[in-house]
Formats: C-alpha cells, structure tokens, sequence
C-alpha cells in the first residue's frame, strides 16, 4: 500500500515534470531537433483528434462493414473497437514524458522504449498509415466533388480523375504551413463539419430508409462461404481504419501545460463526438440498405438531393484538415534529416525546399487515387497494416514494456491482462484484413482499368 503522503508527492513530481521547462533540443543519434513551448489547450487537442479520426471516409465504410459482418458480430466488434482506441489513446498520452524525456513524435516514443527497431518499425507502420490515409480520403473527396459538381451539371464532362486532381492542388497550398498548430483553425473548422456531415448524413439516411420498402431490406451475409470470409476479413480492417490516428504524440508536443492532463481532456472530449456520430452512422446506414448498403455511404442515398450535396460539401472540408494532419509525419521526418541540419537555412530556401518536397509527396497520392480509385479497398488495407499497429497493438505492447503500471497488485495484473489481450487480438485482426484487402485489390484491378472514372 502507498501512503497518502506518497500519492501527494508523486501527483506533485508528475505535475513538475510536465511543467519543466517547455524550449529544449531533444538530441538523438541522427538528429537534433528545437522543441518549442506548446500553446494549444485541451479544445485543440479535441479539434486535432477528432479531425485525425473522425473523418467522411472512416465513417463512410462503417455501415458496408457491419453489412459484411452482421448485427452481432459488427455491433460487437465497432463498440469494442471504440473502447479499445479511446483506451489505446490514454496510454499514448501517459507515455508522453517517458523516462525523464518529453517524446514529441510517435518515432521518438518507440526508440525511447524499444531502441532502433522501435523507431525503425513506427516510421514504417505510420508511413503506411499515411499514404494509405491520404490515398483514400484523396478518393472520397474527388468523389463528394464530384457529386456535387454532377448535381448541378448532369452531362458535365469533368471525371473522378479531375476532382482528384483539384483537391491536391488546394492540399499542396495548404502544405506550406508550418506545422499542426497553424492548422488549428482549419480543424476547428473540419470538427463542426464532422458534425454536420454525420448529422446530415445521419438524418438523410433515417429519411430514405423509411421511404424504401421494409420488406425488400435483406440483413442476411451475401456470397459464398470464401466470399463471406474474405468480405468479414476485409470488414475488420475497414474498422480498425475508421479509429486511425498516427500522430497523437505530435499532438500531445503542441498542448500547453499540463499537457499530459490537457490530452486526456481532448482526447475524451474527441471520442465523446466519435462515439455519438460513428455508433449512429454505422447503425443507422447498415439498417436502411441492409446488405446492398455502398462502401461510401453518400453513394447509397437518392433523396433529398440538396442534402446530400450539403453533405458532400462538409466532407471535402473535413477531409482537407485530416489530408493536413496525415501529411505532418513525413514533413517532420524530411525536414529532420534535410533542413534542420543546415541551420543557416534562409526562410526563403526553406520555404522552397518545403515546396518542392510537399509537391513531390502530394503529386504521388494524387496520381495513386487518380490511377486507382478503389476506396473500399484502400481503406481496409490501410487499417489493416498501418492503423492497426499503431493505435492497437503498439500502445498496450509499449505500455506493458515501460512499466507504468498501478501500484495495486490486483489492479496491476487486471491492466496487464487488457494489454495482452488487445495487442494479441488486433495482431489477428491486422493479418485476417490484410488478406481480405489484398483479395479484393487483386480483384478490382483485374475488373478495371487504370484511371476508371467510378
């Protein structure tokens, strides 16, 4: 048992911890890196979570994945996924001053805890998670464009490929600010567009539910046995897409003191939003078009046409913040290997450099989503490799190996339990929608051709 007197003076050196002093350099074997103080309150956190998970495209796929896994099974796995993100975060979060050291980057974090092959390891999953991200919200963004533009010029000549393109081209100007702080208006913005796009979308749904025949809804799983399995397979990684978020550390680094107790705050405020709009999406979708429901939930509703295109509209403004937040992590890594290192860097060099790289990077996802514009399956595969890792599987593995555990015996091995159980369980669900997303790109390629107008 601890004494009250203990307890007080751990809170009291925790609390000194986070406060120390905020302008350091953080020096590893290959970088250094300044460390400004941060100046973002738990409202930001809140923006910059739930604009990073919480986007058109993570909960578009959510009815199309409950349709391919059923009433049980989908219920249980989206509720279980939620709790197990929302506690995956915390850990996150706890672990931002490790050791004595402020970590400011997931890569940071991982070499803290597992040396080189952490580091290693995390770049790789959230270069992934990434592009991955940005490939498929690329796609549903050209894909509200174009809906929006074919409402008010049917016979429009404009493809998918050209709104691709448009949105690439506003992403690379958005790219030339400095870093996620700057972008805390922008996500401010895209989290009220959240809302409105899962309200609307939410409240349309209800609507063309009820207008379609009761009788004629099927919920019964659609295919063959190996059909079945692939499309429950590629589910799970459509799921574990929808609660991606790579860069809770480079958000935790831009809270102001206490940052720790900040990022809880924000943290919980986000999934507070996620849990009253995903829960109701997923249900609500999968019970007005059963299992015909489209893998882009927009695609599925016919009427009133003008909210529809209000919904449209709040998911590009989304999309173009989280685009943002996805970006930040191969910047960061481009700018630590390349313009820190020559400190006498003139603004306007950097700012060219800047340009040329973040033009480089944006031209490459443009050409991908243009090229082959398979959301569903960009989706799955990116949840399966790239968010599953990061937002499952590493923070309880990371967390067991700190040793930051409760002091209580009995509430100790209760945590250990969780842990093991969640990155064992989500190292399963990593391999099986890895396969199912693998399947049904090999299909789709094999269906179209390059740069298929969908």
């Amino acid at each position: 048992m601890i004494s009250t007197k203990e307890a007080e003076k751990d809170k009291r050196q925790e609390f000194r911890d986070d406060e120390k002093d905020q302008a350091t350099v953080i020096t590893t074997a290959d970088s250094a890196v300044e460390v400004h103080e941060g100046k973002g309150t738990w409202k930001h956190a809140a923006f910059h979570v739930a604009t990073t998970i919480a986007t058109p495209a993570a909960y578009a796929p959510l009815p199309f994945a409950l349709a391919s896994l059923g009433w049980p099974l989908g219920v249980s796995s989206l509720v279980g996924a939620t709790l197990a993100t929302w506690y995956s975060s915390l850990l996150i979060a706890s672990l931002w001053r490790w050791n004595g050291k402020k970590q400011i980057t997931y890569r940071h974090l991982a070499k803290s805890i597992f040396g080189f092959w952490g580091y290693w390891s995390i770049a790789f999953f959230q270069q992934v998670a990434s592009l991955g991200n940005n490939i498929a919200i690329q796609i549903a963004a050209g894909s509200s464009l174009k809906a929006v533009y074919k409402y008010y010029h049917e016979d429009g000549g404009l493809t998918l490929q050209h709104f691709i393109i448009f949105f690439g081209a506003f992403e690379l100007f958005l790219s030339q600010l400095p870093d996620i702080h700057s972008l805390r208006w922008v996500n401010a913005l895209c989290t009220f567009s959240t809302i409105g796009f899962a309200g609307t979308t939410i409240g349309v749904t209800l609507y063309n539910g009820r207008k379609i025949n009761r009788n004629s809804v099927n919920y019964s799983l659609q295919g063959s046995s190996s059909l079945k399995t692939f499309k429950a397979f590629n589910a799970l990684g459509a799921i574990a897409f929808s609660f991606g978020d790579a860069m809770l550390p480079e958000i935790q680094h831009t809270l102001r003191k206490p940052a720790k107790k900040n990022m809880y705050k924000g943290v919980s405020a986000a999934y507070g939003i996620i849990i009253l709009t995903y829960w109701q999406l997923a249900f609500s979708g999968y019970w007005a078009f059963g299992s015909e429901v489209q893998p882009y939930i927009v695609a599925s509703l016919t009427i009133p046409e003008w909210t529809i295109v209000m919904a449209n509209l709040f998911a590009v403004i989304q999309i173009s913040g989280c685009y943002q937040i996805y970006c930040r992590p191969t910047y960061a890594y481009f700018e630590e290997k390349k313009l820190w290192r020559n400190s006498n860097c003139i603004p306007f060099k950097y700012r060219l450099i800047r340009l040329v790289f973040t033009s480089i990077y944006i031209f490459l996802i443009t050409l991908i989503a243009a090229a082959m514009p398979f959301f569903g399956d960009f989706v799955s595969i990116c949840g399966a490799i790239g968010f599953t890792p990061l937002d499952f599987v590493f923070p309880a593995i990371a967390h067991l190996k700190s040793g930051k555990m409760p002091q209580k015996t009995k509430f100790r091995a209760l945590m250990q339990l969780v842990n093991f159980a969640i990155a064992t369980w989500f190292s399963i669900v990593a391999f099986l929608g890895c396969i199912g997303a693998v399947r049904f790109i090999v299909e789709d390629i094999r269906t179209y051709k390059f740069f298929h107008d969908m």
